[in-house]
């Protein structure tokens, strides 16, 4: 497929950073979505940034004209701040508002894009516990599940302009440059890190050199539509992912965490730290896709 013009928005997270750094090494013009009008024009790296306010939903659609797709990746961290009812809202709104904002402008372009890449989270199945689950399981129905689950459906308006929509469901993109992931391994370089809670609970990974690769997939496969579960071959346990993170680093993994002191520094997030969720990309597999970091010691070592 020759060059595309990429629409990306959360292009200066971790996954948002490293697609386009990918795409533009491959030639492609990325327009980024940013929120602050002054940062808009064009960008040091080649880029060009357009301006957008999710939450008001208002959008540079004249910017937007020409794209052939968009890859909306915005949203609060969900474990940047302690749970309250206040950040709760915040984690909500900036999914469904941003992706509604999105979905109704590309669906009134005089030319809408060839597809629209509206990202989710493996939270949508709910905990899980030690059950293999793939895109055919029941969502859950969980605060993170809820918010999942109307964070796809504000997708709809794209949808029936016919603009084909793909939800990447990720899981824990393992990175040392940041995200949840990167949280980890500063504390394993210090020889503090160990499992949180018990361990027994799966933690569905993928490299973030994967995510990316996925993403990209999605977007060029113009036979595939609807939800993909973005997670390595094989999930792992907290325990033996921790135990991966102190074999690469030659540290001990000798610090465990107690599920009560999770609680108690973390409160309902911590939920989400001692769930289980051990989901496979199926539909990825199925279609073809080929990972590069299949087993967790060459995802962690690719994070370094």
């Amino acid at each position: 497929m020759g060059p595309m013009r990429i629409a990306v928005t959360g292009s200066t997270g971790l996954i948002g950073s490293a697609l386009v750094r990918s795409l533009t090494a491959d030639g492609h013009e990325v327009v980024r979505l940013v929120r602050h009008r002054s940062r808009t024009g064009p960008q040091p790296d080649g880029t060009t940034a357009i301006g957008w306010n999710p939450l008001l939903g208002q959008v540079d659609r004249d910017g937007l004209a020409g794209v052939d797709a968009v890859v909306h990746l915005a949203g609060a961290g969900v474990g940047d701040h302690r749970w309250t009812d206040a950040y709760k809202r915040e984690i909500r709104e900036s999914r469904v508002l941003g992706t509604e904002t999105l979905a109704v402008a590309l669906a009134e372009l005089a030319e809408a894009p060839k597809v629209f890449v509206s990202a989710s989270a493996v939270g949508v199945y709910g905990q899980t516990g030690d059950r293999v689950i793939d895109e055919e399981s029941p969502l859950g129905d969980d605060f993170l599940a809820e918010v999942c689950v109307e964070w796809e459906a504000a997708a709809r308006p794209a949808e029936r302009a016919g603009i084909r929509v793909v939800h990447p469901r990720t899981g824990l993109v393992l990175s040392a440059a940041g995200g949840a992931g990167g949280r980890l391994f500063p504390l394993f370089k210090l020889g503090l890190g160990g499992r949180l809670g018990d361990g027994r609970q799966y933690w569905s990974y993928i490299s973030l050199a994967d995510e990316v690769a996925a993403l990209r997939f999605l977007i060029d496969r113009e036979d595939l539509s609807g939800a993909f579960n973005l997670t390595a071959p094989e999930p792992v346990t907290n325990a033996e992912l921790t135990a991966a993170l102190g074999r690469v680093l030659s540290r001990p993994a000798l610090f465990p965490v107690p599920e009560a002191v999770l609680k108690a520094v973390l409160g309902e997030l911590a939920i989400e730290v001692v769930g289980s969720h051990r989901v496979v990309p199926r539909r990825l597999l199925d279609a073809g896709f080929e990972f590069t970091h299949t087993d967790v010691d060459a995802a962690v070592r690719a994070a370094l």
